[in-house]
């Protein structure tokens, strides 16, 4: 019998996960919390309803079918939620929406297959993200184990924070591997993820034991990491730990924002800066200078 897993979202076509046109497999649950998440909806593993209230026209159909009496305002209400996902069915605007559902694997394979022409003809595969993937090793496995023998290539994203030995199998069916560098203190990663960076840094080094090509990523945030001093540490780690590896420097976004609205999360961070394209530029050259080659998949 196929494993069943939490699982935010199949994201068909996309194209700055790997290469060519792929299908991002978002699941839930992730070891730390990030100040800057762009998908808090996948900090655990539990059911969770979003409401939109900006599509919402205020119809009340999701308060006639909810088993636990909540009105139109989910966020007033959603210690009640059990996230039955009745309200999302009968929704006709999709202001409610299932953020995070469990699914059976032969589900999730029968929805990953209906693309397969553009994995075929774009050079394109699967991607795992989250959330993180990696905290759900017998879900990850079954599924990598199914798509490697279907012939698609497969990457992964992860935030570093895993039982290696336990996902080591589908680690080894990827054909490129994601891993996050937030920051080289560990008190200062601590500070901003709620866990220190030594288990990270460990399980980085221990991907040059693996065949897939790596690229090691930064989420570059003015005020948290995005300084000379973090950027070179990080590329003088990675050059001396895992030298065929590439890195990313990704600039800060607040895309996740309006996730926070749908759970009813406040997100108010103005000491998180963007940097500028000039600044961004800059610290690509101190990768470069460190003798690490500089990865871009935007």
């Amino acid at each position: 019998m196929a494993p069943s897993g939490y699982v935010m979202n199949l994201q068909p076509f996309s194209v700055n996960d790997g290469d060519g046109i792929r299908t991002t497999v978002f699941l839930a649950g992730c070891p730390l919390h990030c100040a800057w998440c762009a998908n808090p909806e996948g900090c655990n593993q539990t059911r969770k309803v979003g409401w939109h209230i900006r599509k919402c026209i205020g119809c009340g159909e999701c308060a006639k079918v909810c088993p636990q009496g909540i009105g139109i305002d989910l966020n007033a209400e959603r210690e009640k939620c059990i996230a039955c996902g009745k309200c999302v069915e009968v929704c006709p605007q999709k202001a409610r929406v299932l953020m995070v559902q469990k699914m059976d694997a032969d589900e999730v394979l029968k929805q990953v297959q209906t693309h397969r022409l553009f994995y075929s003809y774009s050079g394109g595969g699967i991607t795992f993200s989250g959330g993180e993937a990696c905290l759900q090793p017998e879900f990850l496995n079954y599924l990598t184990e199914q798509i490697y023998d279907m012939g698609y290539s497969m990457d992964i994203e992860t935030c570093g924070v895993f039982d290696f030995e336990a996902v080591r199998p589908s680690l080894s069916r990827m054909d490129l591997i994601f891993m996050d560098l937030k920051h080289m203190d560990s008190a200062a990663h601590k500070r901003w993820t709620g866990a220190g960076n030594e288990r990270i840094l460990e399980n980085m080094a221990k991907l040059a034991e693996l065949p897939a090509e790596v690229v090691v990523r930064i989420p570059c945030i003015g005020g948290v990491n995005a300084d000379e001093d973090n950027i070179r540490r990080s590329a003088a780690f990675v050059h001396r730990t895992l030298p065929k590896a590439r890195m990313e420097l990704l600039p800060y976004h607040e895309f996740g924002k309006i996730k926070y609205e749908a759970l009813g999360i406040p997100y108010e961070h103005p000491e998180f800066l963007r940097p500028s394209k000039e600044e961004m530029e800059h610290l690509r050259g101190i990768v470069r200078e460190e003798g690490v080659e500089v990865a871009d998949f935007r």
